[in-house]
């Protein structure tokens, strides 16, 4: 993975915010209806952590040796807002019997996505692919894995062939501000009250 990843730290607190957002354009008539128009095509995700602890020197092993460092070192290489990094939210990362499309014969890219409730959403970043299979058929090659989302085959499915593909995946995210608060509450150990992040669209 070219992108660096938000790190799992043990210090991390409770609660943790996921935030599926939309944008809509709302007129409204003087009759009391409205228009409405949809501004994006899926959600975007924005993510609030808190961590308890974090320590800068190796005194405390069960926070992680240099946590603090691991955290804000990620935060100064994406400059604040600039950069993108890969969160691997813990609790929705991973797709099994996925279909990812329906072959025509002469398609061979196809993009991951996955199935939530009754929506299709396409993922942000693939970081393994466990089992591709076309029309029930687990191949053991001839498809390549391409950043961020897609799958490439050496030959286009035939026709009516469903691909399922069994994956992991991550989301491609951006902090949401120029500047955070990391505070000392003691010596070695430090804490973050909020520390908030979204995923971004490719």
């Amino acid at each position: 993975m070219s992108l660096p990843v938000f790190p799992q730290l043990p210090g991390q607190g409770w609660s943790v915010h996921k935030r599926p957002t939309f944008s809509t354009r709302t007129v409204a008539h003087v009759s009391g209806r409205e228009i409405r128009v949809p501004l994006y095509s899926q959600a975007l995700y924005e993510f609030e952590l808190t961590f308890d602890a974090l320590t800068a020197n190796t005194a405390w092993p069960g926070l992680g040796a240099n946590s603090l460092q691991s955290l804000m070192g990620l935060y100064l290489q994406c400059q604040g807002q600039y950069g993108t990094f890969l969160y691997i939210d813990p609790s929705d990362k991973e797709v099994m019997a996925q279909t990812i499309g329906v072959g025509d014969g002469s398609t061979s890219i196809f993009t991951f996505q996955r199935s939530l409730g009754g929506v299709v959403e396409i993922v942000s970043y693939v970081t393994d692919v466990a089992n591709i299979s076309v029309n029930g058929l687990a191949l053991q090659g001839g498809w390549s894995l391409t950043e961020p989302n897609k799958v490439t085959f050496a030959s286009p499915p035939a026709a009516g062939a469903p691909i399922v593909a069994d994956f992991s995946f991550a989301y491609e995210c951006r902090f949401l501000d120029d500047q955070n608060d990391f505070e000392n509450f003691m010596d070695g150990l430090w804490t973050v009250a909020s520390l908030k992040f979204r995923s971004v669209k490719a």
